[in-house]
């Protein structure tokens, strides 16, 4: 049995949100700030965390950060799986300006992120995270502890309970 211990990226500076590259999707690039970097090299501390055989990463920036701060103290190699991404506020992959994301949001957090019965919203639901991460954890199944460096509603999605802080480790047994 593998157990995967799912890792929220640290905080991150949004400092220069809506400029340069930074635009739109741009926001992804997002690096963390000086207190998300301190908050997982904490978090790499976590006992749990020892004799990790591997560190997947959503592509994100803050995560991919996170991973390597994770991999530099844990002496893990780290896969990038792109299906690790954030929650879609537009599951076609479209570009949503901040007003309609922080709409569907709020739609997603109202409907605990499932679809109002009957109703098939533009936002992912729990459902589709679900169906987009558990083929990466059954590829990476024959590792006795792989740590995986994503998102809060990411994990909220494959592990139940509410959305994790940042730097949090949840344990997940697949």
């Amino acid at each position: 049995m593998a157990v995967f211990y799912f890792i929220r990226h640290g905080k991150t500076d949004y400092s220069e949100r809506n400029e340069k590259v930074y635009q739109g999707f741009g926001v992804q690039l997002a690096p963390l700030s000086e207190q998300g970097i301190e908050e997982i090299r904490s978090t790499a501390k976590d006992e749990r965390l020892r004799g990790v055989s591997i560190i997947l990463s959503s592509p994100y920036t803050r995560a991919a950060q996170t991973a390597a701060i994770l991999s530099k103290e844990l002496q893990a190699d780290i896969m990038i799986e792109t299906d690790l991404h954030e929650w879609l506020a537009n599951k076609a992959y479209i570009y949503e300006d901040e007003q309609s994301t922080e709409k569907n949001y709020l739609e997603f957090v109202k409907n605990n992120g499932v679809y109002p019965a009957g109703e098939n919203l533009d936002w992912e639901d729990m459902s589709a995270m679900r169906s987009r991460v558990f083929p990466i954890l059954e590829k990476y199944k024959h590792y006795p502890k792989v740590a995986v460096a994503c998102h809060g509603l990411l994990i909220r999605a494959v592990c139940g309970g509410s959305l994790v802080k940042n730097g949090e480790i949840v344990t997940f047994e697949y």
